[in-house]
C-alpha cells in the first residue's frame, strides 16, 4: 500500500459542511494529520481573502491551492503569502470574453485578480456575499474589462437567467480558445488560463517537495476537482457529490456534513 506523504481537499461540499464551517473535529483531523508527517493542503475555487478568513476560524497552517490553482498561499505564519501565480494574458481573456458574450448575449463578467476583485456593474447586481464572499464595496466596479490593473487569474461569467451549469457545457460546446474551462457549483462559469487547474497547482507543490502523484490523496465533489482527482494517486469523493464525480472515485466517503474528510484523517492518522 502505497504512503501517502500528501492530502489535499476541496472546501465547500467536501472540507465544508453545508453552513460552510469547518468542524472542530475536520479541524483537530487536519491537524493531527499534520503532526503525523501528512502535508494537508486546501485546494478550492476561493479566493486569497476567504481563505485566509477559513484558516483562521480553525488554525489551519498549510498551504493553499486557490482560484482553481492559478494561485498558491503558504498560511504557514497564519498570513495567506502568495507564493505563485499563474495569470490569463490580457489579449487571450478578451477574445474567450468576446467568444462567450456572442456565444450568450446579456452574459456578463469579473475578472478576479491576486488581490482584487473587478466586475461589470451587471455582475456586480447579480452578486450575493456568499458568490464571491465579497461585499459590493469591495468590488471595483469597471465598464472596460479585461482590465490590466493586477494579474488576471480567473474571469467569472454568468447569466441572469441562464443557470451556470448550462452557460458551462454551452462554452465547453463551442471550444472556447485561450482558457482553461471549469464550473465549481457556483452561480457562475469559471475560466484560468490554458493548462491550470487544482491538478497543476498540487503538481507544483509536489515536485518542491520530491513528492510523486502516487503518494498524494485528493478529496473534492465537483467538476473543477475532476483534473485532481484523476491526477492524484487516491481519489476520494464524499457521498454528497453528484453521479458523475463519485465514478472518479477509488473511495466514497461520508458527506461533508458527516466530516467525511476528517473520518478518512483520522484513519490515515492512525496507520502511522
Amino acid at each position: 500500500m502505497t504512503r501517502i506523504r500528501m492530502f489535499a481537499t476541496d472546501l465547500d461540499g467536501t472540507l465544508l459542511r453545508s453552513d460552510r464551517t469547518i468542524s472542530p473535529r475536520s479541524a483537530d483531523a487536519m491537524e493531527g494529520a499534520r503532526q503525523a508527517g501528512i502535508d494537508v493542503v486546501w485546494a478550492t475555487a476561493r479566493a486569497r481573502h476567504s481563505v485566509h478568513t477559513l484558516a483562521q476560524s480553525c488554525g489551519f497552517r498549510g498551504k493553499a491551492v486557490c482560484a482553481n490553482g492559478a494561485v498558491i498561499l503558504d498560511l504557514a505564519d497564519g498570513t495567506p503569502r502568495i507564493v505563485d501565480t499563474v495569470s490569463i494574458e490580457t489579449d487571450l481573456a478578451a477574445t474567450a470574453m468576446e467568444q462567450i458574450r456572442a456565444l450568450v448575449p446579456g452574459v456578463t463578467f469579473a475578472n478576479v485578480g491576486p488581490t482584487q476583485f473587478f466586475a461589470e456593474a451587471e455582475y456586480a447586481a447579480l452578486c450575493e456575499f456568499a458568490d464571491h464572499h465579497r461585499h459590493l464595496h469591495e468590488m471595483v466596479i469597471s465598464d472596460a474589462l479585461p482590465t490590466r490593473i493586477e494579474p488576471m487569474v480567473k474571469i467569472v461569467a454568468r447569466h441572469p437567467e441562464i443557470p451556470s451549469s448550462q452557460l458551462y457545457r454551452t462554452a465547453v460546446a463551442a471550444g472556447v480558445e485561450g482558457v482553461e474551462l471549469t464550473h465549481s457549483g457556483a452561480p457562475y462559469l469559471e475560466m484560468s488560463a490554458a493548462g491550470v487547474s487544482k491538478a497543476s497547482a498540487l503538481a507544483t507543490l509536489c515536485r518542491a517537495d520530491g513528492i510523486d502523484a502516487s503518494e498524494v490523496a485528493v478529496a473534492g465533489d465537483a467538476m473543477n476537482d475532476v483534473a485532481m482527482l484523476t491526477w492524484a494517486g487516491t481519489a476520494l469523493v464524499p457521498s454528497n457529490a453528484e453521479a458523475a464525480i463519485r465514478t472518479l472515485a477509488d473511495r466514497v466517503l461520508p458527506t461533508n456534513d458527516e466530516d467525511g474528510v476528517a473520518s478518512y484523517l483520522e484513519e490515515l492518522t492512525a496507520q502511522r
